[in-house]
């Protein structure tokens, strides 16, 4: 009855995270998959998400029963409140919204959204995204476009690229944007950059789709959710999908929530009821467990600070290994300009490594990157810099 179903090739970063499992060298370095390590190399539990496991274990749910479709109203009014900051009272009034499994599942269940009433737009992506981009919008039917936004020479944002490929795509297109922390490149666009792209998707009438799931690992948590912001204030509708797997240490939760700004309240009202429906069609209900964490941190104002606290070790963390990186690089290699590494944000760095070189540093080195080049700033820390900067020098 199976015997025509194709074998699953694997994701690529898990079936890499595999082989580095397997790997007996002591030195190996993991820069591959999207974790948060400490400089002890270690996932970390938040103190302020320890808190609330604690306090939750005392007070229980009255009753186990399900959640709503759209997921647990306390959370949702907390977290749109981070996702949209000083906007809100922009959008608020018109803003539809779903508690999701992780930025994954904000994603999908936008992307079925949008198939069912877009049937003939189709997506536009940034070259290069993360890869997961493609398949769950092509899961969901749709074709999947890029536009420009890397250039490979100069290492550095194609920006002119990026606008002549967005001011040519037919009204209604969905365009992917990264509001911070671009995953893979770290490339992040200003203030005036973002302007530019919000004029010519209200010019163009296209459909914004942000995936935001770093929020606070650039500036700052109202800092890097300044396009989110312009775009509000542009009053043109878009989507928002948002993840606090990362910046909660929270992966195994799955909790997030996608978002849809509406032209008028009606509308919104009209949305709400198809979410839940997609949400009925995929998984019937969220589960609640990490939705109450965060909404009792968000809920009291000691366990917010400590969160705003830890948020900024993580941040300052990344940012410091990026610079001693960069450092030990240049002094290693005077030959060579590393400084592109230094201007990238985020968890992630585009090294411009080619998949041969990739593949040096893997075998010969034990430090493993994904074939793109992309590495986790994140799996730096004082006990393997030394050893990544050397191995990177020697194959540039």
């Amino acid at each position: 009855m199976f015997e025509h179903v194709d074998a699953y090739a694997g994701d690529p970063i898990f079936s890499l995270m595999e082989k580095f499992v397997s790997d007996q060298r002591p030195h190996k370095v993991n820069l591959t998959i999207g974790y948060y390590f400490d400089d002890n190399g270690q996932v970390p539990d938040f103190g302020c998400v320890n808190a609330a496991k604690a306090w939750l274990a005392d007070n229980p749910p009255a009753s186990p029963v399900y959640l709503p479709m759209d997921g647990m109203p306390d959370y949702r009014a907390k977290v749109q409140s981070l996702a949209f900051g000083e906007s809100l009272p922009l959008v608020q009034e018109r803003l539809s919204s779903i508690q999701s499994l992780g930025g994954s599942g904000a994603l999908k269940v936008g992307a079925d959204l949008l198939k069912r009433y877009f049937p003939d737009s189709q997506v536009w992506v940034s070259n290069p995204t993360w890869d997961n981009h493609h398949s769950i919008f092509k899961g969901a039917g749709l074709t999947t476009n890029t536009y420009r936004y890397y250039d490979p020479q100069t290492r550095k944002l194609d920006f002119t690229g990026m606008l002549e490929d967005l001011s040519k795509l037919p009204a209604q297109s969905i365009v992917l944007l990264h509001p911070c922390c671009h995953n893979p490149t770290g490339i992040d666009l200003t203030t005036e950059q973002w302007q530019q792209v919000i004029a010519i998707i209200t010019e163009r009438q296209l459909l914004a789709f942000f995936d935001m799931a770093y929020q606070g690992f650039s500036e700052g948590l109202a800092e890097d959710t300044r396009a989110i912001q312009l775009m509000a204030e542009s009053g043109q509708p878009f989507l928002l999908a948002q993840s606090f797997s990362k910046i909660f240490s929270l992966y195994s939760e799955r909790i997030g929530a996608l978002y849809v700004v509406c032209e008028t309240p009606a509308i919104a009202q009209t949305i709400q009821g198809q979410l839940k429906f997609t949400v009925r069609t995929n998984y019937s209900t969220p589960p609640s467990y990490g939705a109450r964490l965060v909404s009792h941190v968000l809920s009291n104002e000691a366990l917010t600070d400590l969160w705003h606290q830890e948020l900024a070790q993580m941040r300052q963390r990344m940012h410091d290994m990026r610079q001693q990186l960069v450092s030990q690089l240049t002094a290693l290699r005077p030959d060579y300009d590393f400084s592109y590494l230094a201007a990238q944000r985020g968890m992630f760095s585009y090294t411009g490594f080619s998949p041969a070189q990739v593949a040096r540093l893997k075998d010969e080195f034990g430090v493993y990157l994904i074939d793109s080049g992309r590495m986790c700033i994140a799996g730096l820390n004082s006990n393997n810099l030394e050893a990544t900067a050397k191995a990177f020098a020697a194959v540039c």
